[in-house]
């Protein structure tokens, strides 16, 4: 048996620092126009061609949804009599853009929804694809492209990826256009990030590029921004729409600390700042040992043979090591130095947290 427990012991100082000034980033990633949003499709299909590997027998809605295509092809058979191993049953899915039109391709994805155990190889026949409201609004049939693959067989089997899920590359053909919101005369702007700051320096930006007796940009809440249409962009709203795309902002992005204590990841921004403080951390190991250790009796002896169990106990304590951050410490510094001298990320999460809970950390810590 083997315990250890981790006690700290490395001296650590840090100070504050100026946040860095962040980069512009254009309107297009920061902002996407009200009523203009992609829409979910969904379908039930079937592949065919599959090499053996379809679904089985306890499947009984491939066979039936078998059974119901050739019927519309004139041909009649009984789904409980059918024994095919080279269909499966899927479900469709695609992503329908704003403003797609008649005839415009696109991607779908089908994912088998009974036992077959692959959809390699296999063909997509006609499928329809409805959106929320019941509404056909692509169709979809073509070659499935699986990531992996399974091989084998009789209990020695081979699996890479997930040959269960494919892709059907342009696979869909539009049928109807999705309901979109036109410009018109009055725009709005939805933040992916709603932020109060972000939304008033879009409107600043707006206003200054183009000047008027009225401002044409206001910050309705962290997330909206409405913007009037200028006089001499009535009949060109695409044209100012992608005028406005083009514009660059500053972000004003909120100190925030992402850690990961499954994976051991840390994900922070060069925004997050720390206030002075003192750190110890390291680590004190106690190992305890159990050997299991046969003693036999000598031959023709009275005894019986015994199992004895040998215990050690030893512990291990790191010296102390001094690091000293020069004024303008962030966290970005502080866990580069901590790296430096080995701390595991465990290390650092538990020290971030510490941090967190002192008030040092001048972050939003969030543990997934």
């Amino acid at each position: 048996m083997r315990y250890s427990a981790f006690f700290g012991l490395i001296a650590l100082v840090v100070t504050t620092m100026v946040a860095p000034v962040n980069a512009a980033t254009r309107l297009k990633e920061l902002v996407s126009l009200e009523g203009v949003r992609d829409n979910q499709l969904i379908g039930y299909g079937l592949v065919v061609g599959l090499n053996g590997t379809g679904d089985r027998k306890q499947t009984f809605f491939s066979a039936q949804s078998l059974a119901n295509l050739l019927q519309q092809m004139g041909v009649s058979v009984n789904p409980l009599l059918m024994t095919v191993r080279n269909t499966a049953a899927v479900m469709v899915t695609a992503t329908l853009p704003g403003f797609a039109q008649e005839g415009v391709r696109i991607d779908v994805t089908a994912a088998a929804i009974g036992d077959a155990a692959n959809l390699q190889g296999g063909l997509l026949v006609l499928t329809s694809l409805r959106g929320v409201d019941g509404q056909v609004y692509a169709v979809a049939q073509g070659n499935v492209v699986t990531g992996g693959f399974s091989g084998g067989k009789s209990g020695n089997t081979q699996t890479v990826n997930h040959p269960t899920v494919g892709r059907v590359p342009g696979g869909a053909i539009v049928e109807r256009g999705a309901p979109s919101l036109t410009p018109t005369g009055r725009l709005k702007l939805q933040l992916r990030q709603p932020d109060f700051t972000t939304a008033v320096r879009v409107s600043e930006i707006v206003n200054k590029k183009f000047p008027g007796a009225t401002p044409l940009a206001k910050p309705e809440n962290s997330a909206l921004i409405s913007i009037n249409v200028p006089p001499e962009y009535t009949s060109r709203v695409t044209e100012f729409v992608a005028d406005i795309e083009a514009l660059e902002v500053d972000v004003d992005r909120p100190a925030r600390v992402i850690v990961n204590e499954r994976t051991g990841t840390i994900v922070m921004g060069k925004e997050v700042r720390v206030s002075p403080v003192a750190i110890m951390h390291g680590n004190l190991t106690v190992e305890i040992q159990t050997i299991l250790q046969v003693s036999q009796p000598a031959p023709f002896g009275q005894g019986t043979t015994e199992v004895v169990p040998q215990q050690t106990t030893s512990t291990s304590e790191e010296k102390a090591r001094n690091l000293v951050l020069k004024e303008g410490a962030t966290v970005e510094q502080l866990v580069q130095a901590l790296s430096s001298i080995g701390s595991t990320p465990r290390d650092i999460i538990a020290i971030l947290q510490s941090l967190r809970a002192a008030g040092a950390l001048e972050a939003d810590l969030e543990v997934i």
